[in-house]
């Protein structure tokens, strides 16, 4: 994409209603503005929470959004310009369920209130291979804790990957930490028990890694 061409996006992000660009300044410096009410002041409704991080272009919380509209959705990235597209459409099809939050996913734990979230969905991360990357991997330990502490008790993480080395060191760390894995799945599209949000929605990027034959995993879990 060329820059002006993500100018342009950036520009008309400031002027949708279903974006917000707070600075890393707003967040970290005092209590975030939403914190604690994102439903009431940003979906204006009480409806549950379930944020996507790293949504990309927005095409999983667009499509879950239609799936459960008895349910907000949040999608969050640092690139602006790539939701733009997922923002544009949620608001082309007058989707009130559905907004895009540009800001770095290690904040999320002061950008949401303790139990705000109902639900995480991680979908198709960089699964961050070599040593020194590994303290972005979004399953680490570190941001484990974050999740936990922003989600309900009862709340629940997925993890949707092409990585099979993400899928196995999630599987792995899950189980030395003693969390509780709900579901765990090696190739979602050869499994009949595979949950509808997770076969009926594919993104751009996975169309892609299906047409390379790779398979998709899935992981679903509660943080302990």
């Amino acid at each position: 994409m060329g820059s002006k061409n993500k100018l342009k996006r950036f520009k008309e992000n400031e002027t949708f209603k279903n974006v917000l660009q707070p600075s890393r300044e707003e967040i970290t410096n005092k209590d975030f503005k939403l914190k604690g009410k994102w439903a009431k002041e940003f979906f204006k409704n009480d409806l549950p929470i379930v944020l996507e991080l790293g949504c990309g272009k927005g095409e999983y919380s667009v499509g879950l959004a239609k799936m459960y509209p008895e349910k907000n959705f949040l999608g969050i990235d640092i690139k602006g310009a790539r939701f733009w597209r997922g923002a544009k459409t949620a608001l082309e099809e007058e989707m009130n369920n559905v907004g895009f939050l540009r800001t770095q996913i290690e904040l999320i734990d002061l950008v949401f209130a303790e139990n705000e979230i109902d639900e995480i969905w991680i979908t198709f991360p960089d699964p961050q291979i070599k040593y020194k990357r590994t303290k972005h991997r979004l399953t680490n330990t570190e941001f484990l804790q974050k999740y936990k502490k922003i989600l309900h008790t009862d709340g629940v993480v997925n993890l949707k990957t092409d990585s099979e080395f993400m899928h196995g060191y999630t599987l792995g760390l899950l189980h030395g930490e003693g969390h509780e894995i709900l579901h765990a799945n090696h190739d979602v599209y050869k499994n009949e028990y595979s949950p509808k949000e997770v076969v009926g929605i594919q993104t751009f990027y996975e169309k892609q890694y299906l047409e390379e034959n790779k398979k998709i995993t899935y992981i679903k879990f509660r943080v302990k």
